[in-house]
């Protein structure tokens, strides 16, 4: 007697069956972009040297060359990803950024340097706004928040791990080889991304559908998030944070060279694995907790677990740049990390289950826009700036002071946080 066929699985079974896979690959694809990104950190002194470049200069490689391509041309490509297979322009976008980077160890001058940190900065656009959409319709809003978690772990990693690969294959074989290192692997993941990311259907794991209709312009998207004060709060918690953030690991490598009399090796072999492996416990837990508290108060307990996060980690900051002792400093520098990288999970699955279906896509490239080109374009040039200005009285210890005026706008980041919270709680108070 034959055997009835088992029913052909659904591309909405298949994609939920698969969303682990998925959400690894998203992952590793935003650590070789936090990678490719933050390598210039650990090179900087070495190509000052290399290239005579002032510290304004290298601010403005490690910012706002790389930010206004990276940020702008988000919005474009996060509207084609509103209409389009995402999972194919994040692999396209992973094989530029990533020869691009490999392109920056052939620079020979400033200009060279700068084209190719522009192309690192086009390719990159196309990753986080389209990776944010399929998060978002893979997990729903009870567990959006710890999937933006691991996805995060990017950041941490990615940082960690470019400044460790990055300094030992410097102080080896020279800065350019460097570039080399880190960028061509990635031209490699691309394919691999192409062939095993799965493209949910939109709004998957959403109760509510998304609305037939045509689909809404960039205005709307715009207009749509000025209009909803939690998402503006959000938007500015973060961008405040991110510029603190950006200027602070895009110089912490040379301030820990020029203060505190550490080698580029000991920075890469020594600081950047513990800072990545602390960073990605704050990461996942701050995530884990956010996702506990929604659960038993409502969604917006998210954001105030961010508020006393970096409210925890403030002093630590601070103290950073206080102590002369390299191992007291460093110490004040890991606790911090502890509790700091743990807003990026929250905050962006807030924004996510704050966005129309229709428009998951254009919120994240917006949140974007405005977080790159305020908090990475601005944060190190101004930290570089700052640095320069102050360098004919203080020396070398510009650059201390000039991160430490930056820092301390981590209590502003905090009130908008708060202030998020109080809004969504009264909205979910309404809704009751």
């Amino acid at each position: 007697m034959a055997s009835r066929s088992e029913p052909a699985e659904t591309d909405d079974a298949r994609a939920i069956r698969r969303r682990g896979l998925t959400l690894a690959l998203l992952t590793t694809t935003y650590f070789f972009s936090y990678m490719d990104r933050q390598i210039l950190a650990i090179l900087l002194e070495a190509i000052k040297v290399d290239l005579s470049l002032t510290d304004t200069q290298l601010g403005l490689l490690s910012g706002l060359v790389f930010a206004i391509f990276y940020a702008t041309l988000g919005i474009p490509v996060a509207r084609l990803a509103d209409r389009t297979n995402r999972r194919n322009i994040i692999a396209v976008s992973l094989a530029i950024w990533s020869a691009m980077t490999a392109l920056a160890g052939l620079a020979q001058n400033f200009t060279q340097l700068m084209l190719a940190r522009i192309g690192v900065g086009i390719g990159e656009a196309g990753s986080s706004p389209p990776s944010h959409s399929i998060i978002a319709d893979l997990y729903p809003p009870e567990r959006r928040a710890g999937a933006m978690a691991v996805y995060s772990l990017g950041v941490v990693l990615g940082a960690g791990f470019g400044t460790l690969i990055g300094g030992v294959v410097a102080h080896h074989f020279g800065w350019r080889m460097a570039m080399f290192t880190v960028g061509l692997p990635g031209v490699f993941l691309a394919i691999v991304v192409r062939m095993f990311v799965v493209e949910p259907r939109r709004g998957l794991s959403d109760v509510v559908r998304a609305a037939p209709g045509a689909m809404p312009s960039i205005g709307q998207g715009f207009a749509s998030i000025a209009r909803n004060r939690p998402a503006v709060h959000l938007v500015v918690a973060v961008t405040l944070t991110s510029l603190i953030g950006y200027a602070l690991t895009g110089w912490g490598p040379s301030y820990m060279q020029r203060s505190l009399g550490l080698s580029m090796l000991d920075v890469s072999t020594y600081i950047a694995l513990p800072g990545a492996l602390i960073g990605s416990v704050s990461a996942i837990a701050g995530g884990k907790i956010a996702d506990r508290m929604a659960r038993g108060q409502g969604l917006h307990a998210q954001s105030w677990v961010v508020a006393a996060m970096k409210t925890l980690a403030f002093p630590f900051a601070l103290g950073f740049f206080f102590f002369d002792d390299p191992r007291i400093a460093i110490g004040a520098y890991l606790i911090s990390l502890l509790f700091a990288n743990s807003y990026l999970g929250p905050t962006f699955a807030l924004i996510q289950h704050l966005a129309p279906l229709r428009l998951r896509a254009m919120w994240a490239a917006v949140t974007l826009l405005v977080i790159n080109l305020i908090g990475l374009g601005l944060g190190p040039f101004l930290v570089g700036r700052l640095s320069d200005m102050l360098e004919p009285s203080l020396g070398t210890e510009s650059l201390r002071y000039a991160m430490l005026v930056v820092a301390c706008g981590t209590p502003w980041a905090i009130f908008h946080y708060w202030r998020a919270g109080v809004l969504l709680r009264r909205g979910e108070r309404a809704a009751i």
